[in-house]
């Protein structure tokens, strides 16, 4: 198949678990939810984007490890990356999505979603980070979807 103009025009990063990324305005990022979260932060012009996918809420149980896997180094390279591009990650608008119980039969509360879902609203509004939009909880898996630029990421509930 021919690639379009507009494939060209924006390159797709699809985000596996423990990913962190950040990307130019038209660039397109995707990921996968279930209990996973994840959280793209924009800075208000919508010129940068960055994502990461959060696997576990806190810190690795390794010392000195940078396991982006884990919330804190995630969310601290993320940070880092925003900084190498001239973006304040404090003046950035916030998006939060995922943190499904992907098995509701087993457990009610304190599933490791929620979990994830806790410590990204959480530590965001600790820092004084405004969320723009979260869907997160349920049962369903997500796709998440966004092109860097004005429109809102799309999330698909996906049924399984």
């Amino acid at each position: 198949m021919a690639a379009t103009p507009s494939s060209i025009l924006s390159p797709t990063r699809v985000l596996h678990p423990g990913d962190v990324f950040v990307a130019e305005r038209g660039a397109r990022l995707e990921t996968l939810l279930g209990s996973c979260v994840a959280i793209i932060l924009t800075d208000p012009r919508r010129t940068i984007g960055a994502m990461c996918h959060i696997v576990h809420s806190g810190s690795s149980d390794h010392q000195n490890a940078v396991d982006t896997a884990h919330a804190d180094p995630a969310l601290r390279t993320l940070f880092a990356l925003l900084r190498a591009r001239g973006i304040n990650p404090s003046m950035c608008d916030a998006f939060v999505y995922g943190g499904g119980n992907m098995f509701p039969n087993l457990f009610e509360h304190a599933h490791v979603g929620c979990r994830n879902s806790e410590w990204a609203l959480d530590t965001l509004s600790r820092l004084g980070m405004p969320v723009i939009d979260q869907d997160v909880g349920g049962t369903t898996y997500r796709k998440l979807s966004w092109t860097v630029g004005v429109d809102a990421p799309r999330v698909d509930a996906i049924e399984v």
